[in-house]
């Protein structure tokens, strides 16, 4: 084990230019993450929760226990869509 309390199972580039990375804590518990180019980027942690982020503001956060928590996506219907009170004369 490492002074960081973990060691890398292994880490690189894959051919697309995306970023990985993966670590064994020892106790059975690993974790990995990995960016893309695009912006996005995925965390899996060891206690078992997971983030992922879109690269446009939108994010996703699941617990261990398996609660979900997004933000940033919008509803996809509200806001200003322009189809209602902007008829021209």
């Amino acid at each position: 084990m490492s002074d960081r309390g973990y060691n890398y199972n292994g880490h690189g580039t894959n051919s697309q230019g995306n970023h990985y990375c993966s670590r064994d804590y020892g106790n059975g518990s690993n974790s990995y993450h990995y960016s893309n180019t695009n912006g996005s980027y995925y965390y899996s942690n060891p206690n078992g929760s997971t983030y992922y982020n879109n690269g446009n503001g939108g994010s996703t956060y699941t617990s261990s226990s398996g609660y979900t928590r997004s933000s940033g996506y919008g509803s996809g219907s509200s806001g200003s869509s322009g189809s209602s009170g902007s008829s021209k004369k």
